[in-house]
């Protein structure tokens, strides 16, 4: 079961939260690049039976031929949609866990934590990720298909993309694949939560402490960040897939059509293996990605609620530390 604790303030969870986002963001942009790159890699370069590069790999061509910066394509997407990100994720989170606590015990099951993970992660995927996803993922594929020789790239950055994207092909541009983002959210959260809190509770009640140290943290948080990725990866495959692509074959199928089309398409010409590619810098992405941010979400929740400028809510709520 989980420990009763009392709610932060609804500021407090925004800015730590939009802290910790920003923070993984600007540790991990590069590794969700190179992702990307290696998720594309064969279809845009049409090269048949040849084995797609690594990560070390890609992560070093992109550096040479592009430069560093390169590595952090689209990163102004991410950080844009990154407060309200964050703010949905544990705000919706706290939100059904309430929903879902035990009336008579006052404390929330495992399942229970499992279930409230998943709404957090379905409602932030339609919210906020896909239409920053669709963005970010344009930025970081547009090298690979240019217009004409000595042309600039298409678009400048994360506003003008999306200005293009929607004066182009429409608002519903912005959600395509919202579905399989959807599901991907939800499983990440899903366990990420569920795992993060039943460690958290685990070391709390074995250290007798309310506050972990920072290393402990970030170490759980490593644990939990890289369950997701390996349950889900042919769906992000897809997603990537799907959310690059600009035909217009496509815009006339129903969502799950396109979905089994581009699945079909990618199993019969790259075999399954390929609906893995990218899963070495996901999890090197992600893991990482979910240390940073539940460690410097602790951290600056704390100091935010010493330092006493918020009113605590007095009301006791079942919710643990993320």
């Amino acid at each position: 079961m989980s420990q009763k604790k009392k709610a932060s303030h609804p500021a407090i969870n925004l800015m730590a939260g939009g802290t910790a986002g920003l923070f993984e963001a600007l540790c991990c942009h590069p590794l969700d690049t190179i992702k990307v790159r290696m998720q594309i890699y064969r279809r845009v370069a049409g090269i048949e039976h040849v084995k797609p590069p690594g990560f070390i790999k890609t992560g070093r061509t992109i550096y040479q031929k592009e430069g560093f910066l390169a590595l952090y394509k689209g990163l102004g997407a991410v950080v844009i949609g990154i407060i309200p990100k964050m703010a949905i994720r544990f705000s919706s989170y706290e939100f059904y866990r309430t929903l879902l606590v035990n009336k008579e015990t006052g404390i929330v099951s495992t399942g229970n934590t499992f279930v409230a993970g998943v709404g957090a992660g379905i409602t932030e995927a339609v919210l906020v990720v896909n239409p920053m996803e669709v963005v970010k993922i344009r930025l970081q594929a547009q090298h690979l298909t240019p217009s004409e020789p000595n042309v600039g790239p298409k678009y400048n950055n994360a506003i003008h993309a999306a200005y293009t994207i929607v004066k182009e092909e429409g608002v519903s541009a912005l959600y395509r694949g919202v579905s399989l983002t959807a599901a991907r959210q939800a499983t990440n959260q899903g366990a990420n939560f569920t795992v993060y809190s039943k460690l958290k509770e685990f070391l709390q009640n074995y250290h007798q402490m309310d506050v972990l140290p920072s290393w402990e943290t970030s170490c759980i948080g490593l644990i939990s960040g890289a369950i997701g990725p390996f349950s889900n990866a042919p769906l992000d495959t897809i997603k990537t897939r799907l959310q690059k692509d600009k035909s217009t074959s496509l815009e006339k199928q129903s969502g799950m059509k396109k979905i089994i089309t581009i699945g079909t398409q990618l199993l019969k010409e790259e075999g399954f293996r390929a609906l893995y590619k990218g899963i070495t810098p996901r999890v090197m992405r992600v893991a990482p990605g979910q240390a940073v941010t539940f460690t410097v979400y602790e951290y600056v929740r704390e100091h935010l609620e010493n330092l006493g400028i918020f009113k605590k809510n007095d009301t006791p709520k079942p919710k643990p530390l993320k």
